[in-house]
């Protein structure tokens, strides 16, 4: 077994440079997950007649953002006149123009500006080691065996010179699977050292190039694509979504391109509807809605329900996750119907919480249809901290909630709900102790 190591990046100042040339700080940079990348590593590791052989890495060091179908796909342009020979791991979506070639062996690509995708996990050809995950990349606090790949390639057509490995491709572009991503140049690192002989011996490869993907929502989505709602226990009033949150707004009780109301027939042919994202009409026109609801105050606990729901009429989420920003996320914690971790931050004093489906059970938020709307639901116990507990100023709802990696609308504070009049701290009711005893006595009947 060979263990991959990797060195060093970029020397701060360079890479801070980087970022401010790429993006903004205040788009790029998010605090919630501070080192948040997707990073392309290109290794050469062995020299070849007029080539070389290489392995090109894609690690997601995103903690909740994910690379779902129909999977990334990587781009960059050769300086010279460099043609991929062959590939294993991946495909290049374009042969291009290989007339300069005969022979029986033609090379994989003559691009100079290749596409490369990753192969589907069923295809039994052409695999490399760590390849082949349909283009997926998980996030990594959720599964970090499968936040990244990788794929193989031999590279002929190098300048003639001497001990040439030739020159890093330039303008190196990541669509995951759509736009957001500003990718830095190739730039020589230290090598990548593999682990050989138990972990004995160290074998840097001949030259090592990396670059960095950071994400913006802005590029990516001009509007948000998910809204926060909120209720409460002590509150008939449901706050909703902010009217028109993201965006295609359209006049009541009227369908439009994009959408269509519950109960009426799908329109258009069935390639028109698999092509387009096609949503149920609502207020705030978003294809996903997060529900946050207090729904009890016991005398040491308190319990949320959390509902997702999906509005797209031709799409299931799969791996999908929330991110959840709450001051409650600083104590202990226990999620029913969810997997769910805590994320360190940087300057921030709120807990976050990552929650996410379980296998085989809700990792997969169904599409909705026109009798109903898919959704997955948990409830959450939140210890009490007595010194920071309140039901006042909207500390019982989240502060930022993110789905799959996107920022959702929030509602505007003045429309929270409202503690009664005259409350000015909401005591746990008789009706809610008495609950707690019943709960308490039946499960220890349960454990006797």
């Amino acid at each position: 077994m060979v263990l991959i190591v990797h060195h060093v990046y970029f020397p701060a100042a360079l890479k801070f440079i980087l970022l401010i040339t790429l993006c903004t700080l205040s788009d790029c940079y998010d605090p919630l997950d501070p080192n948040g990348n997707i990073s392309i590593t290109f290794d050469i590791y062995q020299r070849m007649e007029n080539g070389y052989l290489a392995r090109v890495t894609l690690q997601n060091y995103h903690q909740y953002r994910h690379v779902d179908t129909p999977g990334w796909k990587l781009g960059w342009t050769w300086l010279n006149n460099e043609v991929i020979w062959s590939m294993s791991g991946a495909i290049a979506t374009d042969r291009g123009d290989c007339s300069s070639y005969s022979g029986s062996q033609m090379p994989h690509s003559c691009k100079k500006d290749p596409i490369i995708i990753d192969i589907a996990q069923d295809v039994t050809q052409n695999r490399s080691d760590h390849c082949c995950r349909s283009g997926r990349l998980s996030a990594r606090a959720v599964d970090s065996f499968n936040s990244f790949s990788s794929f193989e390639l031999e590279v002929r057509n190098l300048e003639e010179k001497e001990n040439s490995l030739g020159q890093a491709p330039n303008n190196v572009t990541l669509m995951a699977p759509g736009p957001g991503y500003t990718c830095s140049p190739f730039l020589i690192t230290d090598p990548t050292v593999s682990l050989d002989f138990g972990g004995q011996r160290q074998v840097p490869v001949l030259r090592t190039w990396k670059s960095e993907c950071t994400y913006s929502s802005f590029l990516a989505n001009k509007s948000p694509v998910c809204c926060v709602s909120f209720s409460t226990f002590y509150n008939p009033i449901i706050t909703p979504c902010r009217n028109c949150s993201c965006g295609g707004c359209r006049e009541a009780d009227k369908n439009t391109v994009s959408c269509i109301r519950p109960g009426d027939p799908l329109r258009g042919s069935n390639d028109e509807i698999e092509n387009n994202s096609i949503i149920e009409c609502t207020d705030h026109m978003c294809p996903i809605r997060v529900h946050w609801h207090f729904k009890n105050n016991y005398l040491n606990h308190w319990r949320v329900k959390l509902t997702i729901s999906n509005y797209n009429y031709n799409r299931n989420y799969s791996n999908w996750n929330v991110l959840v920003q709450h001051p409650g996320f600083n104590q202990k914690t226990t999620t029913y119907s969810f997997n769910s971790t805590k994320l360190p931050t940087l300057g921030i004093q709120d807990g976050v919480a990552l929650l996410w489906g379980i296998d085989f059970y809700n990792s997969e938020l169904l599409h909705s249809d026109k009798d109903r709307v898919g959704s997955v639901t948990t409830e959450i116990l939140l210890e009490k901290d007595e010194n920071s507990f309140t039901l006042q100023n909207g500390w019982a709802f989240p502060r930022r909630i993110y789905f799959n990696g996107e920022n959702c609308d929030m509602p505007l504070p003045d429309t929270f709900p409202m503690l009664p009049n005259g409350s000015s701290n909401l005591r746990p009711t008789c009706i809610d102790f008495g609950l707690s005893l019943i709960s308490l006595f039946i499960l220890l009947l349960l454990l006797l």
